[in-house]
């Protein structure tokens, strides 16, 4: 099948790159891509916001398959455009979107489907505001209504921080903060039928031991050893299952990428959020362990088909990846610096580590910065310690000025194995 991938981050290197592997994908486009998507895919450009333009160039490539990475263009409505012009899609319609698009329509479907979450105010004035925040007490747990990258989310024991937050955005969400590990969970879904995925954990966190501000994701792994063998089963039952069939009830079925943001607190599950599309960087890993080929997969649930599926295939391999970012990331990144030590990692660490771009362009033959989070280092093992040796050792082939990386991803569920 020709498939054609939305979006230019490290999350849609880690997708095309699974498609590229996949027997039955006899062309891949990706638009607009960047610097390492451009190995394994045909770049094309597009303004991924703009439904028309991409379903224009999904007949003009005959595409059999449209892949939607990013939330923004879900959000905008760009399945809709694409599976309005016949041509199978995977992603959510731009109403079933708003489960990430809007904190507090995300709240008011887990409340009719009976999922567990946090306790939460939604506010819209600085007097709603204090009030919630009095309320919960810290830490104080601020996210904003709207999509923000990853970087909405305020948890602080600073009062005036807390508020100064709420009241920048024109809606808010203030929530009861939730103790215990967080866990990712995906689940690929046409509507009914819901596959979940293997689980992960990212690291939200800039710095080591969780210092620092938040992120869009630093790194990430899969498996999770210290989890409940059973915990993906309660989840499909408890909030996956329930979330897709409350959706249908409501007249917006949603098919696609369904995430799950969970905390294993003391009193169970507890749903922190829900994306509406694969995680960064939590798929880099994910994908690195799944053998059962995507694009059939995908397909399936672009198609309503999901229910015939063979069971999933996983290597019992571990996985780690661990980001490289900008100079300054997750403030205004430094852009434009080259980046030295790619082929190194081709030459000496394949098969088993290699790198996934996010913001990268091409400069003449230089690759170089074009964004806040660089590169994806994802590495695979027989256990987590030995995909995490192997993915620093790969990371330090690799030069960029004034870059930054976490030291310890994985490595506590790595000294527990």
């Amino acid at each position: 099948m020709n498939v054609l991938l939305i979006g230019n981050g490290a999350r849609e290197h880690a997708l095309c790159r699974s498609l590229s592997l996949d027997p039955d994908v006899t062309a891949l486009y990706c638009a607009p891509g960047n610097a390492g998507i451009a190995e394994v895919a045909e770049l094309r450009q597009v303004d991924p916001l703009d439904g028309t333009a991409v379903a224009a160039l999904a007949v003009e490539l005959g595409a059999d398959l449209v892949v939607v990475g990013p939330e923004a263009p879900l959000v905008a409505g760009v399945a809709d455009a694409v599976r309005g012009a016949g041509i199978p899609v995977f992603g959510p319609s731009g109403e079933a979107a708003q489960l990430e698009g809007s904190k507090a329509f995300a709240k008011d479907v887990m409340a009719g489907a009976g999922v567990p979450t946090a306790r939460s105010y939604v506010c819209t004035t600085p007097d709603e505001v204090d009030e919630a925040l009095d309320a919960f007490g810290a830490p104080y747990v601020v996210k904003d209504d709207g999509l923000a990258a990853g970087k909405g989310v305020v948890v602080t024991d600073d009062l005036e921080a807390a508020a100064a937050h709420a009241n920048s955005c024109d809606r808010v969400v203030i929530e009861e903060f939730l103790d215990g590990p967080e866990v990712s969970l995906f689940a690929i879904t046409d509507g009914e039928t819901v596959l979940p995925l293997q689980p992960a954990q990212d690291f939200k966190r800039a710095l080591d031991d969780d210092e620092g501000p938040n992120t869009g994701g630093m790194g990430a792994y899969s498996p999770l050893p210290w989890a409940d063998p059973k915990l993906v089963e309660e989840v499909l039952q408890t909030v996956l299952q329930p979330t897709v069939d409350e959706l249908r009830r409501r007249g917006t079925p949603f098919s696609g990428l369904l995430y799950a943001g969970l905390a294993i607190t003391s009193r169970g599950v507890r749903v922190i959020e829900f994306n509406a599309r694969f995680g960064d960087p939590e798929t880099q890993v994910v994908l690195a362990r799944l053998k059962t080929p995507l694009a059939g997969i995908l397909l399936a649930a672009a198609n309503g088909t999901l229910a015939d599926l063979e069971p999933l295939r996983w290597s019992d391999d571990a996985a780690v990846t661990v980001v490289i970012a900008s100079h300054n990331y997750p403030g205004t990144p430094r852009t434009g610096d080259p980046i030295t030590g790619l082929p190194d990692v081709a030459a000496e660490d394949a098969p088993h580590a290699y790198v996934l771009h996010a913001g990268t362009k091409r400069d003449g033959d230089a690759v170089v910065s074009a964004g806040g989070r660089v590169l994806s280092v994802t590495a695979t093992g027989k256990n987590l310690s030995q995909a995490r040796d192997r993915a620093y050792t790969a990371l330090g082939r690799i030069h960029l000025d004034g870059s930054q990386h976490r030291t310890d991803i994985a490595a506590k569920a790595a000294s527990g194995e």
